[in-house]
Parts: structure tokens; C-alpha cells; sequence
């Protein structure tokens, strides 16, 4: 009997339990799991009475403690090639609100359109006693006509400025790092100018030769429609400038590469870069680096 004791328990099946009808039910390993704390207790309160045979003893402990591995094994999970291991701050590329005050962006012919009618209207109205201080009509008549004047003047005559894009890390670079002459181009460009047909106009004429050989007829010039600064991937502060041009094409402006870099500079590299529909960009690339 001691024999088929042994036999049976080097079986590798699993323990088996009894159902009803006479029938032997296997038993689960979630259950075989809860149960072995409770049967190892058993197993070492049984020995202390009556030691079993030492080939079945060692066959019992060698399963419990198989399944005690399976329980306790810890479980490695592959790691993640899609997920980041180490996350990299971005760079602040935020927009800089351009709401800072200055007299360069104020229209002087806003200012004396709008002073002359004010003196020419009250001036009229004290003159017909409609408003009181008709003694003063005659001097607000006699500096109104002229202020207005001058206003009509400075209004037909004035450039308005460009729109300017400026990013928070290029605003950082500007002072440090952008050369003098591309902080002067960027006050240009970002202010009411008063008798010049359209901006950065005496570059473009000696950049793209008008009415000489080789150069382009004055018509066909590009039309400044805003700058931006940014930074480039390299760190290095960029200004750039964005050209209409609905009669050049892109060589048009890549032959004058060269042209560009060295009228704006020294100390940057120039590169041309098609932008939308009639739109070109020469990027002016500060080589002054941090």
C-alpha cells in the first residue's frame, strides 16, 4: 500500500479532489495556490507527530515549493519603444504680443489731420457765435488751415509699417546675438516711414539692379509684407522677410542670394526659402552665436 502511495504521488497530474457520482475532479491551480500556505502549516504539524516516508516527503515539498515559484515569480515586461525615456523641454516658440508704445508708431498725419479739423471746426463755430471764445476764432482759422494741410501732406506721403511675428525664445536672442545692422532693418520695417515708395527700397534697387542689365524692371519689385523673427534649429537668431513677387520666380531670388548677405551684413548667412502663392522669405541667419 506504502508503494501505490508513492507511485501515486510522482504522477505529474494535477491533485485531484472528489465530485460527485464517484467521479475524481482535478483541481484548479487558483486553488492549489490558495491552499498551499494552509498545507505546508499541515505538513509541518504532521511531521512533528509522524514523519512520512522521506521519498514522498521530499516529492511533496519539491511540488509545493514548484508552486510557490509559479505564485511569487516576478513577471519582466518589455519596455516600450514608442514612449519617450526622457522627456526634452520644447523651446518657447510662444508669440510676443508687439503692444509696446512708441512716437515711431504713431501716423503724423492722423495727428495733424486730426488737430487741423479740430481748430478749423471750433474756429467756425466761435466765428458764427455757435461756440463760445469767438476772439479766438481768427488764430484757431489762421493755425488750423496750415495743420491740416501738413497732415494731408504727411498722410498721403507716409509707409505704413510691416506686421512683425516674434517668437519668445528669438526676442531672448535679439540683443545678444542679432547684429546691429539687422536691429536697425527690424526698427525700419516696424515704423511709419514718410517718402519712400515701399520698404528696405534703397536695398532692393541695388539688390535687383532696377532698369540695368541683368536687373529686373522697378514694377516687377518685391513688396515687403511682414518679417518674423525666430530661431533656428542651430540656436542662431534669424530675421526674416517675407516678399510678395507675382512677377519674379524663385531663381529670381536665389541668384541674388549672395547680394542679400552681403548688403545686410557682416556677420550672417543669407537663405532663400518659397514661401505661398507670390511669397518668398530670405532668412538673414546671425552668425554671432551664445
Amino acid at each position: 500500500m506504502a508503494m501505490n502511495s508513492t507511485a501515486m504521488a510522482a504522477t505529474p497530474s494535477l491533485p485531484t479532489t472528489a465530485g460527485g457520482g464517484g467521479r475524481t475532479v482535478p483541481c484548479s491551480p487558483r486553488f492549489l495556490q490558495c491552499c498551499n500556505c494552509s498545507y505546508l502549516q499541515y505538513l509541518n504539524r504532521a511531521t512533528t507527530h509522524s514523519r512520512p516516508d522521506s521519498s514522498l516527503y521530499a516529492i511533496i515539498q519539491e511540488r509545493t515549493t514548484h508552486h510557490h515559484n509559479l505564485r511569487f515569480r516576478p513577471i519582466f515586461k518589455a519596455a516600450d519603444s514608442t514612449q519617450p525615456t526622457t522627456s526634452t523641454p520644447s523651446a518657447d516658440k510662444s508669440l510676443v504680443p508687439d503692444d509696446e508704445f512708441s512716437l515711431a508708431k504713431v501716423s503724423f498725419g492722423v495727428i495733424g489731420l486730426g488737430g487741423g479739423i479740430t481748430l478749423l471746426s471750433y474756429g467756425f463755430g466761435a466765428y458764427f457765435n455757435i461756440l463760445p471764445g469767438s476772439e479766438w476764432s481768427a488764430l484757431m482759422l489762421t493755425y488750423g488751415f496750415p495743420l491740416t494741410i501738413i497732415g494731408m501732406a504727411f498722410k498721403y506721403a507716409e509707409l505704413k509699417p510691416v506686421p512683425c511675428l516674434t517668437h519668445s525664445d528669438a526676442q531672448k536672442l535679439r540683443e545678444s546675438c542679432a547684429t546691429p545692422t539687422l536691429k536697425q532693418v527690424r526698427s525700419d520695417v516696424t515704423r511709419y516711414r514718410y517718402g519712400d515708395e515701399q520698404h528696405l527700397d534703397e536695398a532692393l534697387k541695388r539688390i535687383f539692379q532696377y532698369g540695368q542689365g541683368g536687373g529686373i524692371p522697378r514694377r516687377s519689385a518685391p513688396v515687403l509684407q511682414m518679417i518674423r523673427e525666430e530661431v533656428t534649429e542651430d540656436g542662431k537668431y534669424c530675421l526674416i522677410l517675407v516678399f510678395e513677387a507675382k512677377a519674379l520666380q524663385l531663381s529670381d531670388f536665389e541668384q541674388r542670394q549672395a547680394k542679400f548677405a552681403s548688403f545686410f551684413g557682416p556677420g550672417i548667412t543669407a537663405e532663400v526659402v518659397k514661401g505661398g502663392k507670390d511669397l518668398y522669405e530670405i532668412r538673414l541667419i546671425s552668425n554671432t552665436i551664445l
